[in-house]
């Protein structure tokens, strides 16, 4: 579908927010942007869903948090204050953090977390990145409430590459949990059983009506449109554990971004989105006349043989109302409208269907700058293994053991000082090391049968690149415990999705088919189930960062590693010493 491509600055809609947000103040920032201050103050709230009530970890006492907005080019400074009896990190999902490595936020890994009473000036500049980005808490299971959305708007005096949108309204998935998430991944670790399950999916922090009898109208998220009007969906997944379809029944969705990246607009009735992925799509609505309504609804994908998952639907409301309807509506009046119908739960063709329409827009506002060379090359496995049962303990993982899980077998052990720390000032020693292994130390059929022995080896190993070294990556997913996809999620850095394919990588056939000409450009992808995927970047970032699966279990369970970027030659292409606020451990 050809879209536009000029339009109006999108001024009005930053001013609009500005006006909500009052504590956002802004000074100059020379001729690039502007600085904008935000105070996050890390709190205990009492919120009740699904009848029940509890005290949730929250920033400013508000679930989902508060919406950040800015400008490309502009400076964010953002003090977060811990109240709270948990150790805290923030981190700014997707932002590029170019030479700001001590504001990424994964704990251990940048910094050691902010602790009670404490606080720490996350400051960053967003250079290149125009889109919907998010943030959330990086330490625990904590970011279950903590997390809100990054609204980053063009330039000013620029204009989106698409029509201009009459709104632009963020959908934020979630999950909810009636118990305390800190407990239920304490017990599964504890018994080496997969995680308990959460009790409901959310919409902007909202079950909808589908979960039991006593939802009331406030828990049902309803998104009130004027017809023949054109929308921008911010949509962003936020869930723990569950990648997730969703619709808007009798609507279609074009999509023009990934992960604040320009993408060639297409069109689509179901959105596919893994955790940690955000997406724009445009949602023009329809030309009624009365006051229609029409359910919106998400369910998981999930090809998991391991453990359960939430096998539940989260629904809201789309609500056509004109100047002179009522926007008044109680929860009775969705009765007898039926959900939209989406793909089945193990719809795997469906999800590789859905990420191969994805291409960069790749026009002269908007280049594609995938490396057209390699200088190195990783295979990573990446999967479930297990670990032995202690002694005189009963684990409930398979055949006894413990669950865990791996990249090339190495099951990540996070350290007790921060791996960026430790590395600039020299004291890497004891620390981590730099002998992660650039390819499976034991080859087997990755996406066939299994092999006998699933114990996987613990480490804190990275992978050490020279600055601006060009990389290829190719991440093969297992059938060790099932096959199932991975959203795997790269800190510091895009990367140019080249190719994927179902079954084991082939070197020798596959890179002919890798597509060097408008990739994608993510920061989360997803390893396909029982298949592969490719990307590559540039290491142009020095620091230490962060990858994981943002499927949380998988990440407790050691799907994680790190890259450590060397500093360049130039002073521009050096990491800056450490704030002088920044946490001790």
């Amino acid at each position: 579908m050809a879209l536009p491509s000029t339009f109006l600055p999108a001024f009005v809609f930053l001013t609009f927010y500005l006006c909500l947000y009052p504590h956002l103040a802004s000074a100059k920032n020379g001729s690039t942007g502007v600085t904008r201050h935000y105070k996050f103050n890390i709190r205990m709230h009492n919120v009740t869903r699904l009848c029940q009530s509890k005290s949730i970890i929250t920033v400013n006492r508000k679930f989902p948090g508060p919406r950040i907005i800015a400008r490309e080019g502009d400076r964010l400074v953002i003090k977060v204050v811990n109240h709270v009896s948990n150790n805290i990190t923030i981190h700014w999902h997707g932002i590029r953090q170019l030479r700001s490595g001590w504001a990424d936020g994964p704990a251990y890994i940048t910094q050691c977390p902010i602790q009670t009473g404490q606080s720490y000036v996350y400051n960053f500049t967003i250079i290149g990145q125009t889109g919907t980005l998010w943030y959330h808490a990086h330490v625990s299971w904590i970011r279950s409430t903590l997390y809100g959305p990054i609204v980053i708007l063009p330039r000013r005096n620029t204009s989106y590459p698409f029509v201009k949108p009459y709104k632009e309204v963020p959908i934020i998935f979630g999950e909810w949990w009636n118990n305390d998430t800190e407990a239920v991944i304490n017990q599964a670790l504890q018994t080496g059983a997969g995680p308990n399950n959460s009790d409901a999916y959310t919409i902007n922090g909202l079950p909808g009506p589908l979960y039991n009898n006593c939802s009331s109208p406030k828990e049902t998220f309803r998104l009130k449109v004027k017809p023949g009007k054109t929308y921008l969906l911010r949509i962003i997944n936020a869930a723990l554990n569950d990648e997730l379809f969703f619709k808007i029944a009798n609507h279609t969705f074009t999509v023009v971004d990934a992960d604040a990246s320009y993408v060639k607009p297409f069109e689509t009735d179901t959105i596919f989105i893994t955790p940690g992925q955000t997406s724009n799509v445009l949602f023009k609505t329809k030309n009624l006349t009365s006051n229609a309504k029409f359910m919106m609804a998400a369910r998981p994908y999930s090809t998991a043989a391991a453990g359960t998952f939430d096998n539940t639907t989260v629904a809201g409301v789309l609500e056509y109302i004109s100047d002179t309807m009522s926007s008044s509506s109680n929860i009775t009046s969705i009765k007898g409208l039926p959900l939209p119908t989406l793909p089945a739960i193990n719809a795997t063709a469906y999800v590789a269907n859905w990420t191969n329409k994805f291409r960069s827009l790749g026009n002269s506002q908007f280049p594609v700058n995938v490396p057209q060379t390699v200088q190195n090359r990783y295979f990573f496995a990446v999967g479930l293994g297990s670990d032995p049962c202690p002694k005189n303990q009963t684990c409930q993982g398979p055949n006894g053991t413990k669950f865990a899980a791996s990249i090339n077998n190495i099951s990540f052990t996070s350290p007790t000082i921060a791996l960026l720390q430790a590395r600039y000032f020299g004291k890497s020693n004891g620390v981590f090391t730099t002998d992660f292994p650039s390819t499976p130390l034991s080859p087997f059929n990755y996406s066939g049968t299994p092999p006998n022995n699933t114990m996987v080896s613990h480490g804190t190993k990275v992978v050490a690149l020279p600055y601006n070294t060009t990389v290829e990556l190719v991440m093969q997913g297992t059938s060790i415990f099932g096959a199932e996809n991975h959203p795997l999620h790269l800190h510091g850095f895009n990367f140019y999705v080249v190719g994927q394919g179902t079954g084991n990588y082939n070197p020798a056939i596959d890179p002919a088919n890798f597509n060097l000409v408008d990739p994608v450009e993510r920061n989360t992808v997803g390893v396909p189930s029982a298949g592969w995927v490719a990307v590559r970047f540039r290491a142009d970032n020095p620091g230490v960062w962060f990858m994981h699966c943002h499927i949380e279990i998988h990440l407790s369970w050691g799907l994680r590693m790190a890259w450590a970027v060397m500093d360049g030659k130039l002073p521009n292409q050096k990491l800056p010493p450490p704030p002088s606020d920044l946490p001790k451990c």
